[in-house]
């Protein structure tokens, strides 16, 4: 596959590829430079990944590594903005508030049962590409991801969220 074919594939999976990023705990701006570093690594060993027998499950392995290790080099406590808005709508604040409570769920599963929660359901990669891309059997993906939903409908962050639908 030639340097198009890999234009190609970013063009298609740019958007999710950083939607993914996020849900594992990055930000946005964080998440589209995780992204960019793991395209980078794949662009450089493109000939390797189009060969694997699943290019989106070693993306997204790339992706996860990518990730993991930029969380050991950076503080996170501070995020910076360049802009506060003015005013603030109710609708905004609501899907804030939402998201909010979505991403504080999220960061109280442990990373191996956020990563499979982002990739079966963000990612809508299948139960074996999941298991390639994190390098398990399927059946830990199974388990993993049971512990992690019974973990997500047992959370009060999610349960406030539904009861106020």
């Amino acid at each position: 596959m030639s340097v198009d074919d890999f234009s190609q594939y970013v063009a298609t999976r740019w958007a999710r590829l950083v939607r993914s990023a996020v849900l594992l705990g990055a930000t946005p701006p964080e998440a589209e430079d995780i992204v960019q570093t793991a395209l980078e690594k794949c662009l450089r060993n493109w000939v390797k990944v189009v060969r694997a027998d699943d290019v989106d499950a070693y993306v997204h392995r790339v992706l996860i590594n990518t990730f993991t290790s930029s969380r050991r080099r950076r503080w996170t406590h501070e995020r910076p903005t360049e802009t506060f808005p003015d005013e603030v709508t109710a609708d905004e604040s609501a899907r804030v508030d939402d998201t909010d409570a979505v991403v504080r769920a999220l960061q109280h599963l442990t990373a191996d049962q956020r990563h499979v929660v982002v990739l079966r359901y963000y990612a809508h990669l299948s139960e074996q590409q999941t298991a390639t891309a994190l390098g398990v059997p399927p059946g830990t993906v199974k388990s993993r991801l049971a512990r992690a939903l019974r973990a997500l409908s047992e959370d009060p962050n999610l349960r406030e969220l539904r009861g106020s639908r």
